[in-house]
């Protein structure tokens, strides 16, 4: 077998390709699968949607969320059953909601009714339904029947906390099937495109669907035995992530093969020099994501903190997958699944055609390197004057759904006709023995439009604040930063405008936080995996550069194109996280190869060389990976829309200017300086003629 077996890269090659290894890699795998493969159909017993898995932990809302207990068995939700006659409600309309009101009270999960109350214009009516928040699906979706039953001529809706986690609920029952069988059908579809084979992309699609199940298995039990956060937007998340990451290193490994067996004879001998050549720098790739997705662990929101783990052991799986599994089917099933592009053995076959495509980009950033790195980063820039569209302070609850949902609908007619934030009061908690100051502290601050009765558990009274604002506005956070103040430590201030209150100022510390740790930490991987300082800086600007440009973009499409009212708070740091990762993966699987070139023919050779031979399959591997991704715009969920925009549109971005002109440039403008102060800057590098050109590779 040609090449030293040496290193990681040579025992993996050994590991997986060999006549016999190879049918224990996938015995291996299916023993595997059939161990921990259900456990993955589980996934869902370990979901929380619930406060407390996206708050940020340790924020007073979320202590407050989880003192509320003491107060009712479950966390409990608020059910706000609003009527509306434009007319006038009628005494009929008046009794029909007092029966209702009994009816509630039976559902699964519901305390006592309160109301119905009549509006001060006499047109609507109110009712309040207390919810287990387990059962506030069921609930909710009862409630809604039994509001609807005889009201001729009267409006009715659901809405409230337990409307608004009904409805996410139903999003996220349907999310992760959805997600699966569009990430799939985009892949399956790419990839009989890229590969023109009726057969070749199957094995990449079984490979990545075995490796989802690993992922989701391992998340299973780390959120069961070591207290993972895992919710249903993680969920969505991690099931592009792995389709997307793993169809990726399947695009490399398998193109380097098809290299590969056009130099060996044995396909066990192709297999094997693919894996040491193309499998360090899928490694190093993989490392890195999962790496850099880690340092969201830092984050205080428990939703970002729980992403963290969950998308780095989806990167993992995926590369288990890829670098064992996917290159023992490939050598089972033998060169016939090319078919009918089969790549036949010739050793005298000349190098990669420096004259199609990708060998006239090459000469395009030989010729004019200077020009083309300074043209390429001013439109980038230019990119980035969007910024100022940018809105990520949070979403209403009426912008947090593509369409409108029955609570969204429920909310506007309760703004209509009482006060504004009735629907999702400010929770306070505090010392029973000092109930009655505590009322009196609530009822005389500003924009407290009333008080409800006190609730006594434990030691504990909890009040409910009606507040003058919309529970998810500003003015509404700034009535809660007054309370707060007001009660000083004699209580603690919770509901829907203390959550959001508390969720800004957490992601404004997440960004300050999570983004610097991320940059320190890849660049140290870049340096040890490159032996440089320089080519890792270059390669870290253009992505940031790059993830700026894309911010600007998409802040323009979300509020003149898509409309939305604003930007989810979590929005710029996963972007951030997704595309600094996903964008250094490129960089690394182009500047892994430049360097390899580079030991041969010199450095600015290299980066024509290395462009040329990894143009396609990079460029395919980002098409793929943007279009998994763009799968999450597919659901009814702003957030995740403006997500799966951003990435999708990132990754090409960053894929088609900043790995395919912006960094080449730099780099061959730079010349061996790139790889200083490694010994590689030292390497001499043939001169280009007056043209740019090179000369022929022999």
């Amino acid at each position: 077998m040609n090449g030293s077996r040496k290193g990681p890269g040579g025992r993996l090659a050994a590991l997986v390709s060999g006549r016999r290894a190879k049918w224990a890699v996938l015995a291996f795998w299916i023993v595997l699968l059939v161990a921990v493969g259900p456990l993955s159909g589980r996934l869902k017993d370990v979901q929380k949607d619930d406060t407390a898995s996206w708050l940020p932990a340790g924020a007073q809302s979320t202590r407050v969320a989880k003192l509320d207990e003491r107060f009712r068995a479950g966390e409990p939700v608020t059910a706000v059953v609003v009527y509306e006659r434009t007319a006038g409600v009628t005494p009929a309309d008046v009794a029909k909601a007092r029966a209702d009101a009994a009816a509630f009270a039976r559902l699964p999960g519901a305390g006592t009714a309160q109301g119905p109350f009549v509006s001060k214009d006499g047109r609507a009516l109110r009712t309040l339904v207390p919810i287990a928040k387990d059962d506030a699906a069921k609930a909710v979706a009862s409630a809604r029947d039994i509001a609807g039953r005889g009201a001729a001529g009267l409006e009715t809706h659901v809405t409230g906390p337990a409307g608004g986690v009904a409805d996410l609920s139903a999003v996220f029952g349907s999310m992760d099937g959805l997600l699966l069988l569009v990430a799939a059908a985009v892949v399956i579809a790419l990839l009989l495109l890229i590969y023109r084979s009726p057969l070749l992309w199957l094995v990449p699609v079984l490979s990545a669907v075995f490796a989802l199940g690993l992922s989701q298995s391992a998340v299973y039990l780390l959120a069961k035995h070591a207290g993972l956060t895992f919710n249903g937007q993680t969920s969505g998340i991690l099931t592009v992530l792995v389709f997307g990451v793993a169809t990726d290193y399947a695009l490399l490994l398998v193109a380097r093969y098809r290299e590969e067996l056009r130099r060996h004879a044995d396909r066990h001998e192709a297999m094997a020099a693919a894996l040491r050549r193309a499998g360090p720098a899928v490694i190093a790739s993989a490392g890195t994501v999962a790496v850099g997705l880690l340092c969201l662990l830092a984050a205080t929101m428990n939703g970002n903190r729980g992403l963290g783990p969950v998308a780095a052991a989806g990167v993992v799986a995926a590369l288990a997958a890829m670098v064992t599994l996917l290159p023992a089917l490939l050598v089972v099933l033998g060169r016939w699944v090319f078919w009918p592009l089969v790549p036949r053995y010739d050793p005298a076959a000349p190098p990669q055609d420096e004259h199609g495509l990708w060998g006239r980009v090459g000469r395009l950033v030989a010729s004019r390197p200077r020009l083309l790195w300074l043209g390429t980063s001013l439109v980038l820039v230019a990119l980035t004057f969007g910024l100022g569209s940018l809105s990520a302070h949070g979403l209403p609850n009426e912008d947090q759904f593509v369409t409108k949902p029955d609570s969204v609908t429920g909310e506007e007619v309760l703004a209509r006709h009482f006060p504004a934030g009735s629907g999702a009061p400010a929770v306070v908690i505090g010392d029973a023995s000092r109930a009655s100051g505590l009322a009196a502290t609530l009822r005389s601050a500003d924009g407290v439009a009333e008080v409800g009765r006190p609730v006594v558990a434990q030691g504990l009274v909890r009040y409910e604040a009606t507040l003058r604002d919309p529970a998810d506005s500003r003015a509404a956070q700034d009535t809660v930063d007054r309370l707060r103040k007001a009660v000083g430590g004699t209580a603690e201030v919770g509901g829907t405008a203390a959550v959001g209150l508390d969720t800004r100022r957490a992601a404004a510390r997440d960004n300050a936080v999570v983004i610097p740790v991320v940059l320190a930490v890849v660049f140290l991987i870049l340096a040890v995996l490159l032996r440089a300082l320089v080519a890792p800086l270059l390669m870290i600007a253009t992505v940031v550069l790059s993830f700026l440009a894309t911010l600007g973009v998409s802040a323009l499409v979300f509020r003149h194109a898509f409309g939305f009212g604003g930007g989810d708070a979590s929005f710029p740091l996963l972007a951030f996280i997704f595309l600094v990762a996903l964008g250094v993966d490129y960089t690394i699987f182009l500047m892994h190869r430049v360097r390899e070139e580079t030991g041969r023919s010199g450095t600015r050779r290299g980066v024509v060389r290395g462009l040329t031979v990894t143009g396609g399959v990079i460029t395919s591997a980002g098409v793929v990976l943007a279009a998994t991704f763009a799968a999450l715009t597919a659901l009814p969920l702003v957030a995740m829309v403006q997500l799966g925009f951003a990435v999708a549109f990132g990754v090409l971005l960053d894929t088609v200017v900043v790995r395919s002109l912006l960094l080449p440039a730099l780099a061959y403008d730079l010349g061996g300086r790139i790889w200083l102060p490694g010994r590689l800057a030292r390497h001499a590098a043939p001169a280009p003629d007056r043209t740019g050109a090179l000369e022929p590779l022999g």
